[in-house]
């Protein structure tokens, strides 16, 4: 093993154990934005089908809806769950391991709440414009631009790092 591979990586002094608790704040702080964001839009889904005006949409708009709040249910317990999978392994020494399933949580919850904000977004559209056609262009645009943003940007970034290095990661 190289002194990288014993240290936290390049420019950093740190033992497996305290890479692996500043790589686990790291990710709380990362997931705690997503989780607000996602119980905030759940729970607002939540609200939508005891509005009078729900009944009179139309049967494709109710099946959005449920299909919207289906989504945002998984994406909420999704990104909660590293927090739940903390808790049973805390104290076992397993914190690398805690590192590597909790990244992979947190992007999947990442992909599902896109999916419940460009569904609840097409839903809104479609009956804020009176089902027109923009409604689609507009949140297929949406979905594009989290595509890039969340997607495609760190990969340029991470493709024009000097050197063209990629650092080793428990994530």
């Amino acid at each position: 093993m190289t002194d990288d591979e014993n240290s936290g990586g390049p420019g950093r002094d740190e033992t497996p154990e305290q890479r692996a608790d500043r790589l686990w704040n790291e990710m709380l702080q990362e997931v705690r934005v997503c989780q607000t964001g996602a119980q905030i839009l759940f729970g607002f889904l939540l609200s939508v089908v005891f509005t009078p005006r729900f009944p009179s949409l139309p049967e494709f708009d109710r099946h959005l809806y449920v299909a919207t709040v289906f989504l945002g249910a998984l994406a909420t317990g999704t990104l909660i769950a590293p927090v739940a999978f903390h808790r049973f392994l805390a104290g076992h020494g397993m914190k690398p391991e805690l590192i590597r399933v909790a990244g992979r949580l947190i992007s999947l919850g990442l992909v599902l709440l896109a999916l419940t904000i460009t569904a609840a977004l097409l839903l809104l559209l479609r009956t804020a414009t009176g089902l027109s056609p923009a409604a689609w262009v507009l949140t297929g645009a949406a979905a594009v631009w989290f595509c890039v943003c969340w997607l495609v940007l760190p990969q340029v970034v991470l493709r024009r790092r000097p050197n063209g290095r990629r650092p080793r990661s428990s994530r």
